[in-house]
């Protein structure tokens, strides 16, 4: 967390007390409806499970917008109000979300806190980074892991609603077939991929748990850790310039919540492509909704596409 979150937290509390100081209540623009279930959820992605899993019984408010990024995300006013007449927060855990917990705290925030990461199997993050501290972050890049997730999520929404548990329970029942589907056909499509060939390059090293189900190569990084914000020193761009050149990279793939920073002049360096603009990948964030990439399902897809095509040509 930046400095400056803590000015902002406090900042936020006093909007909350002074709208309670003037009578606010809670029917005030943007507060659930009565007979909803008022939840929020942190990222797009949990966002998109709990709008599946609660489906009509759910009033959600999302956090993070879509292509911002998590990494470097400040709590505003807003969000302390949203989470202050929740019922039930969802985050996707694993330290992602650092600015949360206090975020609740200065927020009043009495009810249930969901962490869909329980669970997950967690790949060990750089022991330099301090992001990566607790484990990779990233898990729902294998639809397994998301599997667990909205497992999490769908008991939380059942704690905290019983009367709708069922039409929660049969919702996941349905929502989890689809995420074998997802698995089923992103192996399918790299089974035609000679393993040689699938070497990766990103924006961050967001896609761990995907490299590992799909058996990519992770070759580097243009941004060197989990601060989105880091650039890489002279000494690390030139090796990073020499991995992509002795292992036969073809792509550097750019992501769609991040600026695609050095990847155009590490591409003159070694010869190979960047993949963006419409066919930027997916890593911390989903597209706006609405769009085919505005759900979990339809990222993730996109990414599979995306990869495929650029390195099995």
């Amino acid at each position: 967390m930046k400095a400056a979150a803590p000015r902002i937290l406090l900042a936020a509390a006093g909007v909350v007390l002074s709208l309670a100081a003037c009578g606010t209540t809670g029917n005030q623009a943007g507060a659930a409806p009565a007979d909803k279930l008022a939840v929020v959820a942190t990222t797009p992605e949990v966002a998109d499970f709990v709008r599946v899993i609660g489906a009509d019984d759910v009033a959600v408010t999302q956090i993070i917008k879509p292509n911002v990024d998590p990494h470097d995300y400040e709590p505003t006013p807003a969000d302390l109000q949203a989470i202050g007449a929740a019922k039930v927060v969802v985050e996707s855990g694993v330290g992602l979300e650092k600015w949360l917990s206090q975020t609740i705290e200065s927020a009043g925030f009495d009810g249930t806190v969901v962490d869909s990461s329980q669970g997950v199997a967690l790949l060990k993050g750089d022991p330099g980074d301090e992001e990566m501290a607790e484990g990779d972050p990233h898990i729902w890049h294998a639809p397994l892991n998301a599997k667990i997730m909205v497992s999490n999520t769908e008991r939380g929404l059942a704690a905290a609603d019983p009367g709708r548990a069922a039409a929660f329970a049969k919702n996941l029942a349905a929502y989890s077939a689809q995420l074998d589907q997802l698995d089923a056909a992103n192996l399918a499509a790299w089974a035609k991929i000679p393993v040689g060939q699938r070497k990766l390059v990103t924006n961050h090293d967001a896609f761990g748990y995907y490299v590992a189900r799909y058996q990519l190569r992770f070759v580097g990084s243009v941004i060197p850790s989990m601060d989105t914000s880091a650039e890489l020193s002279a000494g690390q761009l030139q090796d990073l310039v020499a991995k992509i050149k002795s292992t036969g990279t073809r792509a550097i793939f750019t992501e769609s919540s991040l600026p695609a920073k050095t990847a155009g002049a590490i591409a003159q360096q070694t010869g190979v492509k960047v993949v963006g603009c419409e066919n930027a990948l997916y890593g911390d964030s989903l597209g706006a909704q609405g769009s085919p990439q505005g759900t979990y399902l339809g990222a993730e897809q996109h990414n599979t596409t995306v990869l495929v095509g650029a390195l099995g040509g």
